[in-house]
């Protein structure tokens, strides 16, 4: 009876036995690994490791290589959970994730492009200020509906972070002196800030207000008044009328305010019409001549 020693093969019983694969063949690919892999079951320090060893590649390959690409690829894949943690920093702008996280990969890819793994610096220490200002100039540029100076939109990200924190401290939302007191910056600013915040979102005036009964802006709106125009003209006849003698002040609110004719008010004031006539006619006059002097 033979013994197979450790380390030896026997071979196979009516087959031939299958020739060992080199070495190099054997090693695994990190760059079939990061595509293979979902993110979510990778470690910090795989990540980590994943994105030194593809660096490494990345340097290796000449400009135009078609496997560059594909290493590129591999690194933006690798690490786009952190593009999802800085963009969780945004969260309270009420702009959809996926849309942030898509404006981050950008910032990432700028990122990965520009990095220089000689000087010794870790990626994510080098790519999260670029990837988090690529999300700033996205809601700088493009998500606000009014301009805001740029010390407001600075000052706002101390401002909500401020709101966060003391919103866990007391349990609710901090008032304006709360904030400024933190910050130590006067109420005038918070204020603004805080108006300033809200300019990220505008409201469409058809759009229903749940605790307006269903009801959009544009159906509480005020309407035009079409009596508005007429408040100074009225306020000038009623300047002028004050100046007119008791019986001429009253023809002139008989005619135009009582609408009554000029046959009515004769029998009114028990004079003839064409005595009602001739003193319209002169009051009138006296009135426009006074209007152009006022003017």
């Amino acid at each position: 009876m033979s013994v197979q020693t450790q380390g030896s093969s026997a071979p196979k019983t009516g087959e031939e036995a299958a020739p060992e694969e080199p070495a190099e063949a054997q090693q695994v690919d990190p760059l079939v690994e990061s595509r293979e892999r979902a993110p979510g079951t990778r470690s910090s320090v795989d990540v980590r490791t994943l994105t030194r060893v593809l660096f490494e590649r990345l340097a290796e390959l000449p400009p135009g290589a078609p496997e560059r690409e594909r290493v590129r690829a591999a690194l933006i894949e690798a690490n786009i959970p952190l593009v999802r943690y800085a963009a969780t920093r945004f969260r309270s702008r009420n702009e959809p994730m996926e849309d942030v996280v898509q404006v981050g990969t950008i910032g990432l890819i700028n990122a990965i492009d520009r990095f220089d793994p000689t000087r010794g610096v870790q990626f994510p220490t080098y790519a999260l200020p670029t990837i988090l200002g690529e999300i700033k100039r996205y809601f700088r540029d493009n998500v606000r509906t009014m301009h805001v100076p740029r010390r407001l939109q600075e000052l706002w990200v101390q401002v909500s972070g401020a709101m966060e924190e003391l919103t866990i401290t007391h349990g609710r939302s901090p008032k304006v002196p709360e904030i400024a007191a933190n910050l130590r910056i006067p109420e005038e600013d918070v204020r603004a800030c805080l108006a300033a915040g809200r300019a990220y979102n505008a409201a469409s005036l058809e759009a229903a207000q749940e605790h307006e009964g269903g009801l959009a802006l544009l159906d509480r709106l005020g309407y035009e008044d079409s009596a508005l125009a007429d408040v100074e003209h009225r306020d000038m006849v009623r300047h002028l009328l004050v100046q007119l003698p008791e019986r001429e002040r009253r023809i002139i609110m008989l005619r135009f305010f009582a609408n009554l004719t000029q046959s009515q008010i004769s029998t009114e004031l028990g004079m003839s019409q064409m005595h009602v006539s001739r003193l319209l006619s002169r009051i009138l006059t006296r009135l426009r001549t006074g209007n152009h002097w006022e003017e």
